[in-house]
């Protein structure tokens, strides 16, 4: 019995020992996951922390380039849930906060778009703008010089009879007001009124019958021009490697002075009473007939190129006039068609950054035979009216603020049938 009493308590003490034993080691466990939860929500925190010092950083990069290039000021504070909806963040060093960065980021952003914008308008249209007023000056100059033979050669070598030389130089100033609304996201409509001032000097060689002499005239005319109303549709928008193409169709009224039934004025005769110099009294300002188009235009973003190319086709109805000769000393009523138009040009720009971009590219416009016919008559070519008229185009876009853009276009004559050179200026005023 005292053995008992004796074991028992041992055995007791020895079962308490174990049930002691046990809860350490599962707190020991226990203490472990707690320490690895809180590592791996630490490491979590860091790693937004991280991820959102990084984002502040990039924003504050793209507002320093922004403010470098001249076009984002120092803005002020805004809120950051504007931009992000997370937690909001520290201001950074420097005294300049973060919600103020991603403010200018974003102006930045917006407007690193505004380049590309204005080439798109130029080629084809901008459907983002409901309203623009475009005013543009446009100078051209053409000097065209032909060598005249009227004789026959001796022996092959020696030339007998007169030598003449014409020349005609043009100079032209063109002033256009064009109206452009936006009807829907895809459609915009377009009006042009041009009022044109031209002065032409023409200079023949051979006066009198000496080839020394040279008979020279000028002759001036200003007055509007043809107006044209056109619509440009968007067929597809720029997405993957499909550029944005639109279609573009409008006619020409012949609202200006036609080159047709003008009255002449006689420089010289000879004694035949044959004119040997004659030229108009006042000079055109329209080519005198309705005219219809329609055209394909392509735009394609290639940071930082942009690329564009246009095609299209002119038709020309035929107008009856009260003379259509080009002798002063008759009047020959009758019907006069211009030949149709092609035309068609590539080119590429480069956006320098959020205000200016310059463009680089190859124009041409072919025209076919002009066809006449005297009343009762039958149509006949006159020769040396089909055209080849190709030019070299170089460009520079500014922004001059949200609204205005500075447009300067140089185009070089690469053809005797194109301007020698051609310089214009274009404002665009979008609303």
């Amino acid at each position: 019995m005292h053995t008992l009493m004796r074991i028992t308590p041992l055995a007791l003490a020895a079962l308490a020992g174990a049930a002691f034993a046990a809860p350490p080691a599962a707190a020991d466990d226990g203490a472990d996951v707690q320490a690895l939860a809180n590592q791996l929500e630490q490491l979590k925190s860091s790693y937004a922390q991280e991820v959102r010092r990084l984002r502040e950083l990039d924003m504050q990069v793209q507002a320093m380039q922004a403010r470098l290039s001249g076009r984002v000021g120092p803005m002020a504070a805004a809120p950051a849930a504007a931009v992000d909806h997370g937690p909001a963040l520290p201001a950074a060093p420097g005294g300049e906060g973060y919600a103020s960065s991603v403010a200018e980021a974003q102006q930045a952003k917006q407007e690193a778009r505004r380049s590309v914008d204005d080439v798109k308008q130029q080629q084809s249209a901008l459907f983002s703008r409901r309203f623009t007023m475009e005013s543009s000056l446009t100078y051209a100059r053409y000097d065209r010089k032909q060598l005249t033979l009227n004789g026959f050669l001796a022996l092959d070598a020696i030339f007998l009879g007169n030598i003449a030389i014409e020349n005609v130089e043009s100079d032209s100033l063109t002033y256009n007001l064009a109206a452009r609304w936006g009807v829907s996201p895809n459609l915009t409509l377009n009006l042009d009124v041009p009022y044109l001032a031209r002065r032409t000097v023409y200079q023949k060689g051979g006066a009198g019958g000496a080839a020394a002499a040279i008979a020279q005239e000028q002759t001036n005319g200003n007055g509007l021009g043809d107006i044209g109303l056109s619509a440009n549709y968007r067929l597809f928008g720029e997405r993957g490697w499909r550029p944005e193409t639109v279609l573009t169709a409008g006619v020409t009224a012949p609202t200006g002075r036609a080159p047709y039934g003008l009255d002449w004025k006689v420089i010289e005769r000879d004694d035949d009473d044959y004119i040997r110099f004659a030229v108009p009294k006042e000079q055109p300002t329209g080519n005198g007939v309705w005219q219809a188009n329609v055209g394909l235009s392509m735009v394609k973003t290639a940071d930082p190129a942009i690329l564009f190319a246009n095609i299209g086709y002119v038709h020309s109805f035929p107008r009856g006039f009260s003379d259509i000769d080009s002798n002063p000393d008759t009047v020959n009523p009758g019907d006069v068609k211009l030949g149709g138009s092609v035309y068609f040009g590539a080119g590429v720009a480069f956006a320098f950054n959020e205000r200016t971009s310059l463009s680089l590219s190859f124009s041409d416009r072919i025209s076919a035979r002009a066809s006449t016919r005297f009343q009762g008559g039958k149509w006949m070519k006159v020769i040396g009216s089909d055209a080849n008229a190709a030019s070299l185009n170089l460009g520079v876009t500014y922004a001059l603020n949200q609204h205005t853009t500075l447009v300067t276009l140089l185009g070089i004559g690469l053809t005797p049938d194109a301007p020698d050179f051609t310089l214009a200026f274009k404002i665009p005023y979008m609303l």
